[in-house]
């Protein structure tokens, strides 16, 4: 039998950049919809629409990044790596694929948050509370404890890299994206309300870099101080999501 064609680097590149800048696209589109003035999404139904349009998000980014198994999320792919997972068919857990993965999601998670952006230009231009704008971009606790809020980060990280890793043999690749839709919103709905469930350093620090840098009216700060919490927490998770599996899988 011959081995598969290792995936090409500008094709790991592509995939991930693409399928992490159509999540974040619509993730913070969806969020912009709600929280900006005068937008048709405003007021909505809250965080349950949220919810949805996160979850619909990643699954598109996922059927976008198929060539690469769609990960869209650095916790994803070192989870995988550490689990002793190949990140996808024909691609290696290397440390150089593992570093083109997750360059690509941070790029691709920018370019992401700054085409919602152009999307909402009007609605960003409005008076209104500097957090809702900044919220339209990066996550922030209700209760601001930086402990408790990266385990939250952890605990969510942790039931979708799990599910992740051991998804191959529980279901068909023709759900996967659904699937894996679904598993988002359940994990926005149960475990997002204390810090608004990034589980994906890309997917926070992106857009927190992207709100940074452009020239939004009246935006106010970035809140630096909290931006580790979405990066450290889900990257604890990742790791405990792929000692999970060792102990009680491999």
């Amino acid at each position: 039998m011959l081995l598969e064609t290792a995936v090409p680097a500008a094709t790991i590149f592509g995939s991930e950049f693409l399928g992490t800048m159509i999540l974040i696209l619509l993730g913070c589109g969806v969020v912009a919809n709600n929280l900006l003035p005068k937008c048709k999404g405003n007021p909505g139904p809250g965080s349950l629409q949220i919810n949805w349009g996160w979850g619909f998000g990643v699954m598109f980014g996922v059927y976008g990044a198929y060539r690469t198994g769609g990960h869209l999320n650095p916790a994803v792919t070192v989870g995988l790596a550490l689990a002793g997972k190949d990140l996808a068919p024909g691609v290696e857990a290397t440390a150089g694929n593992i570093c083109l993965y997750i360059i690509a999601q941070f790029l691709g998670a920018f370019v992401g948050a700054i085409i919602a952006w152009l999307a909402y230009k009007q609605h960003y231009d409005e008076d209104c509370d500097p957090a809702l704008k900044l919220g339209t971009f990066a996550t922030g606790p209700e209760i601001r404890n930086p402990l408790w809020n990266t385990i939250t980060e952890a605990i969510g990280t942790w039931v979708l890299v799990l599910w992740v890793i051991i998804s191959g043999f529980t279901q068909g690749v023709t759900i996967g994206p659904l699937a894996v839709a679904l598993l988002i919103v359940s994990i926005g709905a149960s475990l997002g309300g204390p810090t608004g469930y990034a589980i994906n350093p890309a997917r926070d620090l992106s857009p927190r870099i992207a709100h940074a840098v452009l020239p939004i009216k009246g935006k106010g700060g970035s809140d630096w101080g909290y931006s580790w919490v979405p990066v450290v927490g889900p990257t604890i998770g990742a790791v405990l999501a792929a000692l999970t599996y060792i102990i009680f899988w491999h």
